[in-house]
């Protein structure tokens, strides 16, 4: 089986928010157009990115099983505990002791955890193991490279 062992947790702090400006109208990717109006906001990412504040609370993914998914190692996981697991979700889990992150499938009464690299195999979950869905990854916050 093969597990991330290690997943840093964080909560996210919604009393100290951090305004930050924020172009609303988009920022064309393609060719710019010099008469473009930009109307600038204040926007906390906090209150962005969290839907629940109980529920919500951030993990540093570490590995790379998930990189299909556009989840690569030291990225910031934004986890929804409130949400309910569901086929074809991205899940925090605890399985057996250890904490991984992968995609639920279930298909008919079998589960399984599935990575998004081919370097790594499904987990298959068997009776005798011990699951824990902590919750569901609604984001996943990157730096560039």
């Amino acid at each position: 089986m093969q597990v991330n062992p290690k997943i840093t947790f964080f909560i996210p702090d919604l009393d100290n928010p951090i305004p930050t400006s924020f172009i609303s109208g988009g920022i064309k990717a393609g060719f710019p157009s010099p008469a473009a109006d930009f109307e600038e906001l204040k926007l906390s990412l906090d209150h962005l990115l969290v839907k629940n504040r109980e529920a919500t609370f951030y993990a540093k993914a570490s590995g790379n099983s998930m990189i299909g998914a556009g989840i690569d190692d030291g990225d910031i996981l934004v986890i929804d505990r409130s949400l309910e697991p569901r086929n074809n979700a991205i899940a925090v889990c605890l399985i057996d002791g250890e904490f991984t992150v992968k995609r639920i499938k279930k298909d008919n009464d079998e589960v399984y955890l599935m990575p998004e690299n081919s370097q790594y195999q499904p987990i298959k979950i068997e009776e005798e193991n011990e699951l824990i869905i902590w919750g569901i990854v609604t984001y996943a916050i990157k730096q560039m490279k």
